[in-house]
């Protein structure tokens, strides 16, 4: 893949900061949209951060477009949005959740990503390059799960949106090619605090730990390579990807 520049959420960690660093070793530009920070990206002189919260979602607009205003396409082959960021909690019965868990993790899992998609979209319409959007979706937004009715609603909005997106840009004369992946089950601090719950408190935490224990978990370098993959590809626009059919 020629250079690009790839704008990626939630890279303080986790999946979002082993992407980004496999994407800059690669010598592409990388822009991180994170609360915190990641010391070992900021080594990397093709990569800037930008400090924020995605709940903060009326201000996304003017991020994106002051993100993309700084690109410089002339050398770059494809522009990347990668909506990577999400949170897990609440995990409990949804009668035990309280209006401001479920709104802050709708304003960052779902509402987040709906508004950098159409952000980026607008923002890169007048460029004669690849377009590409990679929505990190889950397993969890097609198969429902007790205690985790929020996270299951946001990942299924996710999956959803790419789809409707995919039939509106599947006429465009340069669709931006949106898809959607389900990386499986990887080994985060997400999992991590997943396995952690007190299983009377969230039932799944039992089932979580089981595949811990069985070795089920990948690495988040082990799916970076496939995300990498999946980014190279061409791709149909609202296609969801599993990331096994690129493990092999």
């Amino acid at each position: 893949m020629e250079r690009g520049n790839f704008i990626i959420t939630g890279t303080s960690k986790g999946i979002g900061e082993q992407l980004a660093s496999m994407l800059l070793d690669r010598g592409h530009y990388v822009y991180g949209i994170a609360r915190g920070s990641s010391e070992a990206l900021r080594s990397y002189s093709n990569y800037t951060h930008r400090t924020f919260d995605l709940s903060e979602i009326k201000a996304i607009d003017s991020l994106i477009e002051e993100i993309v205003n700084g690109v410089n396409i002339n050398d770059s082959e494809i522009i990347c949005l990668v909506n990577n960021a999400a949170v897990l909690e609440p995990l409990k019965p949804i009668e035990r959740c309280t209006p401001v868990e479920i709104q802050q993790h709708l304003q960052v899992s779902l509402m987040a990503p709906m508004i950098l998609t159409s952000s980026f979209i607008r923002c890169t319409e007048h460029m004669d390059i690849r377009r590409k959007i990679m929505n990190l979706s889950s397993g969890s937004g097609t198969h429902p799960a007790p205690g985790m009715s929020v996270y299951c609603t946001a990942k299924a909005g996710i999956n959803m949106f790419t789809e409707c997106l995919g039939l509106e840009q599947s006429s465009r004369s340069r669709p931006v090619e949106i898809i959607a992946v389900d990386p499986g089950m990887v080994e985060t601090e997400l999992q991590a605090a997943a396995r952690g719950k007190d299983e009377q408190e969230f039932g799944m935490a039992k089932l979580f730990k089981q595949a811990h224990e069985s070795g089920q978990i990948q690495s988040t370098e082990e799916l970076g390579r496939h995300l990498l993959r999946i980014i190279e590809d061409e791709i149909a626009p609202g296609r969801l990807v599993n990331y096994a059919e690129y493990g092999r």
